[in-house]
């Protein structure tokens, strides 16, 4: 829904905004055996120097915060460079959600029927997608954050920790773990339809790097955009592009 990236793209600002730098800088992923959901690869220095240089062949590795060498909360380092990498993947799905979805509510693009029973529409006509997301009833809002929330837990909580041996990025299939589900779910959140898991090897890896990098920039235009419409002309390629907004992005319930 549209009102669901708009709303996974205020949740994830701060911590987006605070990881963005970091990330980019890092450049770690790497190719994986298995696409499965996500950007699947070894957590070791010597894996992210391969990928560094297949996502962008001109910088290769750079790593000025050397990133790569530290150790976070008692972890040791492939621990820690597993955390980082799934950070940097989940930052950048969120945001490409989030970019696509704010391209489609600024061009007035919704579900033509009620968002409530009382027949309310979609706020498309509120004004920019801040000014949308302002104008969805609380109890819309409460439904959206706790369904990420689930999702968040879901993954945390399901398969091998990406931490302690597991995949970062690889959101678990909701299918293997239906204990933890309280109702039947037909479909999987990643390749609900199965169109991935017969791709050659190739393919996946291809297509991990390309969503590795889509994510990166995807993670600049979403915040080029809020910072736009909070402070006019501090980018400029925006200019007079999107309407200011005066409200608080960082404030769901504002």
């Amino acid at each position: 829904l549209p009102f669901l990236d708009q709303a996974k793209m205020k949740l994830s600002l701060l911590s987006l905004s605070s990881l963005l730098a970091s990330a980019s800088a890092f450049a770690p992923n790497a190719a994986s055996s298995a696409r499965s959901g996500s950007v699947a690869q070894n957590a070791g220095i010597d894996e992210l120097k391969v990928i560094a240089e297949k996502s962008n062949p001109v910088l290769k590795f750079y790593d000025p915060l050397e990133l790569s060498t530290t150790t976070i909360w008692g972890n040791d380092n492939d621990a820690s460079i597993a955390f980082l990498r799934h950070a940097e993947i989940k930052h950048g799905r969120v945001a490409m959600a989030a970019f696509v979805g704010y391209i489609a509510q600024s061009n007035g693009i919704h579900f033509p029927w009620p968002i409530s029973f009382d027949g309310s529409p979609f706020p498309y006509a509120a004004g920019s997608p801040p000014e949308q997301w302002d104008a969805l009833p609380d109890a819309a809002k409460w439904q959206i954050i706790l369904f990420i929330g689930f999702l968040e837990w879901f993954s945390e909580a399901a398969g091998t920790h990406y931490m302690r041996g597991g995949t970062p990025g690889k959101f678990p299939n909701f299918s293997d773990h239906k204990e933890l589900i309280p109702h039947p779910v037909p479909l999987n959140l990643f390749d609900p339809f199965g169109f991935s898991k017969n791709k050659s090897e190739e393919a996946k890896q291809a297509g991990l790097i390309k969503e590795l990098n889509n994510g990166r920039l995807a993670q600049i235009g979403i915040i080029a955009f809020i910072s736009e419409q909070r402070v006019e002309g501090s980018v400029p390629l925006l200019k007079g592009l999107v309407p200011h907004y005066s409200g608080e992005t960082m404030a769901p319930f504002g």
